[in-house]
């Protein structure tokens, strides 16, 4: 399930890309298996996430073309204090991670330090709205473990980043049908696990994801600039 679009992050053979808060490793996959051969590395602060995301690549055929400059590197790290030398990247992605971390300045300054001038951060959060209901309808949703602790509206997203010496250059929403799963999950919180509505509707987002018929795409499309679950913006260093 991809929250950014690569097209948009203009990938070169031999690039280095951080995925920095990579999860499972959806968006490091998606690197490592697209045409451009590039260095993919993947950081998490869970050295479980990163086990789970070294097996997937082993689920799947080799990438194409082969290319010497194709690789992949994994490693558990925490985002306030990453072991990189400055420029060391040339693309940064930091998907669904600021929300959680106690101090996303803190992140943001490293991100700046390790990426190239010149080069390309995108970041997608929860949006404001969404987020917002998600809070008042399960007060305990920001508490659990591993949770949101901030809901960051779109402007000073945008301000927090640019402030460390990026610019915004795109800006788009993903994720229309996932808010009304994530409310419904909110609405019943305490019997979420065993809901009949909640597990029908994850069903449906399965079979959706991986049949993506072009109805449920039409609309999710539609949905998306109306209550799309995430915003994505892309940045560039300036010089």
């Amino acid at each position: 399930m991809m929250t950014i679009r690569l097209d948009p992050m203009q990938l070169e053979p031999g690039q280095r890309v951080l995925d920095l808060g990579c999860g499972h490793g959806r968006h490091l996959h998606a690197v490592y298996w697209d045409r451009t051969p590039v260095l993919a590395v993947g950081v998490d602060l869970g050295h479980e996430n990163c086990v789970i995301a070294l097996d997937k690549f082993f689920e799947l055929p080799p990438p194409e073309p082969e290319s010497d400059l194709r690789g992949a590197v994994l490693s558990a790290g925490n985002a306030e204090t990453l072991p990189f030398e400055d420029n060391t990247f040339d693309r940064i992605i930091c998907s669904e991670v600021l929300e959680h971390v106690p101090d996303p300045d803190l992140v943001l300054a490293e991100i700046s330090r390790i990426l190239k001038p010149g080069g390309i951060f995108v970041a997608s959060v929860p949006r404001y709205w969404p987020e917002k209901i998600c809070w008042y309808l399960a007060p305990a949703y920001p508490r659990e473990p591993g949770g949101h602790v901030r809901i960051f509206r779109p402007n000073a997203l945008k301000a927090a980043v640019e402030k460390h010496g990026f610019r915004r250059y795109l800006r788009h929403w993903a994720h229309g049908l996932h808010s009304p799963y994530w409310w419904l999950q909110c609405a019943l919180w305490d019997t979420r696990e065993t809901s009949f509505l909640v597990r029908q509707y994850r069903k449906f987002l399965e079979w959706d994801l991986m049949k993506q018929p072009w109805l449920t795409r039409t609309l999710e499309a539609v949905l998306n600039p109306i209550m799309g679950k995430s915003v994505v913006m892309y940045f560039r260093k300036t010089a």
